[in-house]
């Protein structure tokens, strides 16, 4: 107990020593100017509304980089100028030439980190992680700078379990976590890099540059957990029964999942169907706007289909390879559009037929090459059937539009020249039964 508080008095009266004191003053200093510098870079970004992008650009590095990087460079520099004051005083800075390595090693490390983060390109997963990784590495280069590291690794491998053979202790979690860590994270780089350079290839379609994108980057991940196992000592042998039981239950309860994943692959490898085609699922080309979109994205279980409403449908890929589906753009965004007219018996078909190629005339939409025609197509019990036939190259702006513009023309045509449109109808002829007179 006695010696508890006479290591207790050493302590306290070594704070209030000159060294001691010069550093807690200038440590301060360097944190007020570094929170200060922080809140003004935040600050002006805020007010110029700056919109930081994700990748590695100049406009990142005056904006974002700043922002991250200035508030330990400006503390650095503090801590330099006031060793120069304090050195300048004939002051004791001894404790203070040992403190600046560690921050010149902080503000290194945050860099570090920063450009890292920068190379993964969307930074939304990472953002959150920057100060976090930042103060882990630092903390573990300073312990092993002042030699501390053996004794907290022997501290950690002390506490721990015996499984078996093998002893599971606090030490080999954390450099297993670490390890896996390491490993995950430079496999996303890798995939990410490997993303890029495939966005420069303009030979390949861009549903083959997506299925390579994401066929390596859940090749490059799968296997950097296996080897970051490998490397933390795991023996993957022991992992037989339980990869197997998960691979009996992925063919068994997750079927339509792992399905839906191939079909993706299948998708974007054989480019049937591509981002900015035009689709329709039901096998009706256009007849409403729930049966016909363009392909926004295509993801590994899902493509997003938005229609002409703005609503966004997640249609599973095995529905897209499994069931019909016609692609209004697959290798022609040119398609020809049907309009079915009825006029009455009482009619000239042939004026009719002259007046459904007028109605094509001042449409914008609609082709000259191929021309429009109209047909005679048969004589029905209601009135003679024709049809207007034309063609369009931009079915992605929209095909009941076109439709309705074009039949509101023929129903003003119609009307200037006297033709008429019959409803259907029957005659009903009754006559009277010879045997029922007597």
């Amino acid at each position: 107990m006695n010696n508890d508080l006479q290591t207790v008095r050493n302590f306290i009266e070594f704070l209030g020593t000159v060294p001691m004191l010069n550093l807690l003053g200038l440590g301060l200093a360097c944190v007020l100017a570094a929170t200060m510098t922080s809140a003004l870079m935040r600050r002006r970004r805020a007010q110029a509304g700056m919109v930081c992008p994700t990748a590695l650009t100049l406009s990142y590095l005056l904006s974002e980089g700043l922002v991250a990087v200035a508030p330990p460079l400006v503390a650095l520099l503090v801590a330099l100028l006031g060793r120069a004051l304090l050195q300048g005083m004939h002051s004791d800075a001894s404790v203070v030439n040992s403190a600046i390595p560690m921050l010149a090693m902080y503000t290194a490390v945050r860099i570090g980190v920063f450009l890292f983060a920068a190379t993964l390109g969307d930074r939304s997963w990472l953002v959150n992680w920057e100060v976090k990784i930042t103060v882990l590495i630092w903390l573990t280069l300073a312990a092993e700078y002042y030699g501390w590291l053996d004794q907290i690794i022997a501290a950690l491998d002390a506490v721990g379990v015996a499984a078996g053979k093998n002893r599971i202790s606090l030490w080999s979690v954390m450099k297993m976590l670490f390890t896996l860590t390491l490993f995950v994270l430079a496999a996303v780089w890798a995939s990410r890099w490997l993303q890029r350079r495939l966005k420069n290839i303009v030979n390949l379609a861009p549903s083959t540059r997506i299925g390579i994108a994401k066929f390596t980057n859940a090749f490059l991940i799968g296997l950097s957990l296996f080897l970051g196992l490998d490397a933390a000592g795991v023996d993957l042998t022991a992992l037989t029964v339980l990869t197997g039981a998960i691979g009996l239950g992925l063919g068994f309860g997750l079927q339509s999942i792992a399905a839906n994943f191939v079909s993706g692959f299948v998708l974007l490898m054989d480019r049937s169907i591509k981002p900015g085609d035009v689709i329709s699922l039901s096998g009706q080309p256009g007849t409403s706007t729930e049966s016909f979109g363009w392909v926004q994205e295509m993801h590994g279980r899902y493509v997003v289909l938005r229609d002409r409403d703005g609503v966004e449908m997640l249609v599973p890929n095995q529905q897209l390879i499994s069931n019909p589906v016609i692609n209004w753009s697959y290798t022609d965004p040119r398609v020809r559009l049907k309009l079915p007219v009825r006029i009455s018996y009482r009619d000239d078909p042939e004026l009719a037929l002259k007046v459904l190629l007028q109605a094509c005339a001042n449409q914008k939409r609609v082709l000259y090459e191929p021309a429009p025609v109209s047909r005679l197509m048969h004589f029905g019990d209601s009135g003679i059937e024709l049809e207007l036939r034309f063609w369009i190259s931009d079915p992605q702006e929209g095909v009941n539009n076109v439709r309705s513009e074009v039949n509101r023309e023929i129903w003003r045509l119609f009307r200037q020249n006297q033709l008429t449109i019959p409803i259907a109808q029957r005659e009903i002829h009754m006559r009277a039964d010879p045997a029922s007179d007597g």
